[in-house]
């Protein structure tokens, strides 16, 4: 009993450490250019896609340069680097409001003596370093005595059944997608299947697919990591439009585009990638 006692402790203290840690990375330059080299950038995105389940609390990005050029050049070098790698993240949908630092510091100093390795450690200097730090887990309620009423929301699939006029919309909710690609986060499959059952049912709609992207900048469209295309909300509004004529929804019911980010819902992002349907018809039941 005592060994499992000391266990669970451990077990949550380790967690408790998980949380509290910060997420790290460091992306390379060559000498004298702020462009990101592909297999950095390429390293960077592997680390963004990692961010997907991660509450994120602030994101912090600092430049940093060798220590060959002047202290005026380095502080501008190392400030366009941290700007580059914002851009990056910013063009895969994460929230600039989450970046709360972008830096340039300056030149590293050498504290080495070994000549052998001195461009070594000078590769190593151009660099910037991010530090992602996560939400801290919100505490558990004290007493759960305390009622709370809740108001009963119609799912996607029961809106569909309901009475429909051209004009309305209906928000997919439960439809979230994975950072900066098409496809959904496995916990909406079923969702997704339950409203494409019913839009089967529901023979005498037709409709207009829109896909949304969140985080970027004014009304830009975000980057399809998958194609490498800045055409991400029709990506998103097509991988809709595919499922549900695979699933037996007649083509000429439906059409699909992409909104881009004209339309932000506010409050968190990821509810900014998303698909939502336009009703631009309702005829006779089952016509």
């Amino acid at each position: 009993m005592n060994k499992l006692l000391v266990f669970i402790i451990s077990f949550l203290f380790t967690c408790g450490l998980v949380f509290s840690q910060k997420l790290t990375h460091e992306v390379y330059f060559d000498t004298d250019k702020y462009d990101v080299p592909s297999t950095e950038k390429n390293r960077l995105l592997l680390f963004i896609s990692t961010l997907t389940d991660v509450d994120i609390e602030s994101i912090s990005i600092y430049g940093f340069c060798d220590d060959r050029g002047a202290d005026t050049y380095n502080l501008k070098l190392s400030q366009q680097r941290a700007e580059a790698i914002k851009s990056i993240f910013s063009n895969n949908e994460i929230s600039e409001s989450l970046i709360t630092n972008v830096d340039g510091k300056g030149e590293v100093l050498l504290k080495i003596v070994d000549e052998e390795n001195i461009l070594k450690i000078r590769g190593l200097n151009r660099k910037v370093e991010i530090i992602v730090k996560p939400k801290e887990p919100e505490p558990e309620p004290e007493s759960k005595e305390e009622i709370v009423e809740v108001n009963e929301k119609k799912t996607e699939a029961e809106q569909i059944r309901s009475n429909l006029k051209a004009g309305d919309k209906i928000i997919f909710e439960n439809i979230l997608f994975k950072t900066g690609y098409a496809r959904i986060t496995p916990e909406s499959k079923k969702t997704l299947e339950s409203i494409a059952e019913a839009l089967v049912e529901r023979n005498n709609i037709y409709f207009t697919i829109q896909g949304h992207v969140c985080c970027t900048k004014y009304t830009r469209d975000a980057v399809d990591r998958r194609t490498k295309k800045r055409n991400l909300s029709e990506a998103r509004a097509k991988f809709v439009y595919d499922y549900f004529a695979k699933k037996g929804v007649d083509k000429r019911r439906m059409r699909y585009m992409g909104m881009r980010r004209k339309f932000p819902l506010g409050g968190d992002p990821k509810f900014d990638r998303r698909v939502e349907i336009l009703i631009t018809y309702v005829g006779d039941e089952n016509q």
